[in-house]
This record gives C-alpha cells, sequence and structure tokens, in this order.
C-alpha cells in the first residue's frame, strides 16, 4: 500500500513538473529515484503486466492530478512570486548534478567533453529561440492542427523523458503551450458541470495525449538500449542537459515575471539544491 501511494505521489510530482516549460520530468524522475523503473516498466509491462501495473496505474493517475491540480497552482507562483518559483526549480536541477557526475564513473577524458558541451550549446539555443514565441501560432481547432498536436505530443514525450529536456518547451516552440495550459484548465468547468467547452478540450487533449503515449513508449525503449550500451555517454549527456537547463530558466521571461526578491529567492534556490542533493546522494 505504501508503495502505491508512494508511486502516486511520483506522477504527482512528474505531471506537475510538465506544466513548466524549462522544467524536465525526466529530472524529477532522478531526483526521486524511479528513473530506472519508469523507462523498464513502460519498456516491459506487456511482459509481466501485474508487476508493472502496480507502477505505472498509481504512477499514472498521480501524473493526471498533477497537471489538473497543480496547473492553477504553478500558474499563480509563476505569476505572483515566479523570481522564487523558478529559482527554486533551478536548485533542484543544480543540485543533482553531483550524484549525476557520480554515476559516469569518473572524470570524463577530453574527447568526452563534446557529450557535455553539445547539449549545452543545443539548449541554449532552443532558450532563446522559445524565448521569441509569447503568443499561439493556431488560429482554429481542424482536422489539420489536430494531426500536428499529434506530432508534436510525440516530440514533447521523447523530450520529457531525457532528463534536462523539457516537454512543454517543445510546446511553447511550437506555439500551443498558451492553448494546451488553457485547456487543461478548462477542465475544471467541466467538473463544474459546463460541458459547452468539452468538445474543443477533446479536440486538443485527445491527439495531444495520443501522441504523448506513442512518444514515451519509442523513447522509452530507445532509452533503455542506450543505458545498457552507454550507460556513462548517457549520463555526460544527460550531465549537459542539465546544465543548459539551468541557462534555459536562467533567461526564462518567467522569472522575473512578477516582482525580484532576491533574498527569497536564493533561499530557494538554496533549499532546491539541498533538497535534490541529499535525494540524488541516498540512491
Amino acid at each position: 500500500m505504501l508503495q502505491i501511494i508512494r508511486n502516486f505521489i511520483n506522477g504527482l510530482v512528474f505531471g506537475a513538473a510538465l506544466i513548466v516549460p524549462g522544467v524536465s520530468g525526466g529530472t524529477f524522475a532522478i531526483i526521486l529515484g524511479f528513473y530506472e523503473q519508469l523507462i523498464e516498466a513502460v519498456n516491459h509491462f506487456t511482459k509481466d503486466f501485474r508487476r508493472y501495473a502496480k507502477f505505472l496505474l498509481p504512477f499514472g493517475i498521480g501524473i493526471v492530478f498533477g497537471i489538473v491540480v497543480f496547473a492553477s497552482i504553478i500558474q499563480f507562483l509563476l505569476s505572483y512570486h515566479s523570481f522564487s518559483a523558478m529559482m527554486f526549480f533551478i536548485g533542484l536541477i543544480a543540485g543533482v548534478i553531483p550524484s549525476m557526475y557520480l554515476r559516469t564513473g569518473g572524470k570524463p577524458k577530453l574527447i568526452e567533453l563534446p557529450l557535455i558541451i553539445i547539449p549545452i550549446i543545443i539548449l541554449v539555443l532552443i532558450a532563446h529561440l522559445s524565448g521569441g514565441i509569447s503568443t499561439p501560432v493556431y488560429t482554429e481547432i481542424n482536422a489539420p492542427f489536430m494531426v500536428f498536436i499529434f506530432v508534436i505530443g510525440i516530440i514533447a514525450a521523447a523530450s520529457l523523458l531525457i532528463p534536462g529536456l523539457s516537454g512543454s518547451f517543445v510546446l511553447l516552440i511550437a506555439g500551443i503551450y498558451p492553448l494546451a495550459t488553457h485547456t487543461v484548465s478548462s477542465l475544471r468547468l467541466v467538473l463544474a458541470g459546463n460541458l459547452d467547452v468539452l468538445p474543443n478540450i477533446i479536440m486538443v487533449l485527445a491527439p495531444l495525449g495520443v501522441g504523448v503515449i506513442i512518444g514515451i513508449f519509442i523513447m522509452a525503449r530507445l532509452l533503455e538500449k542506450l543505458l545498457k550500451r552507454y550507460n556513462r555517454a548517457v549520463f555526460l549527456v544527460v550531465i549537459g542537459l542539465m546544465i543548459g537547463s539551468i541557462y534555459a530558466l536562467l533567461v526564462d521571461p518567467m522569472l522575473t515575471q512578477s516582482g525580484v526578491n532576491i533574498p527569497l529567492g536564493l533561499f530557494a534556490c538554496v533549499v532546491g539544491i539541498i533538497l535534490s542533493y541529499k535525494m540524488g546522494s541516498r540512491k
């Protein structure tokens, strides 16, 4: 029972992480210590359904609750306390880097440095590209646009499983992040009895959800093979992605969306570093 509750909480955190551009669900999976378990469960649940369902079912329910419940809370924090919230996320990412370094098995060789540097450069470029997109590119929700949402869902899912990459970043670059967050927030209206918005919600979340599910299965299988054959190289790339994601958060417009309280922000960052470092060190 305790394990089921823990899996639900892991899903809750994972789902909440998916909402914030620049914050990686994969990073939080590593911080909480269930990353390898997640990859294994997604890839092999058909071989031992009962075993892996005990993880995936509460985890999946937790993700849904995390997205729906925390969408408004995170939106509030990013609107009125964005600096402190983003600094806390930065601290969480920075604090887990030492444990990622230990997983590589030692100091990287000169020939391995591109594995760290290239991901940093890619995320720096993505950060500046996404920073220029502030409005959605859609005009109406029709069949071609639903196909577009489906494809973006696959790409976003591939990103969210990779530590340091943010699935919501992909939505932001594609110009549908405002639509996705607005649609999720609209679920509250349905729960309140307003069914008029249900068709539009389905037209957005259905192709996006199916795309995400397909993307997760594709990327999980690829990641499992890479972790088995190139474990050290994978974690060197992850370190680069984490460093790059810290930069992406530092230049994100949401960092200073509300008043900047530097002492509180620094405190939040330190708390994030200590929290993730302690959790990463015990794995």
